[in-house]
């Protein structure tokens, strides 16, 4: 009997992948945070991994809005920062 993988919807492209495939993010100390680990409390959101969907996430507000939180333009700029070296780096080690 094969093991049944977690999928887990983008919010940006609304798609659905496994989990192992998207990347998690978190509101740690009221500030929205990539979850790496996977394992960090509170309420996670995904998103697959191409900027595209990250900017499209934005725009529409689906990022701050699932994780009840409202992003500075500051904020949301070093989020993305964060986000395209994150994806960068899994590229590099795939």
């Amino acid at each position: 009997m094969q093991k049944k993988i977690p999928m887990r919807r983008c919010v940006g492209c609304m798609a659905s992948f496994p989990k192992g495939e998207v990347v998690r993010f978190v509101v740690s100390d009221g500030k929205p945070a990539i979850d790496r680990t996977g394992k960090l409390n509170g309420r996670g959101v995904y998103l697959c991994r191409s900027l595209q969907c990250f900017d499209l996430a934005m725009k529409k507000k689906r990022l701050a809005h699932a994780l009840g939180i409202s992003l500075t333009p500051d904020e949301a700029a070093t989020l993305r920062e964060e986000y395209a070296k994150e994806i960068s780096n899994a590229e590099v080690t795939e």
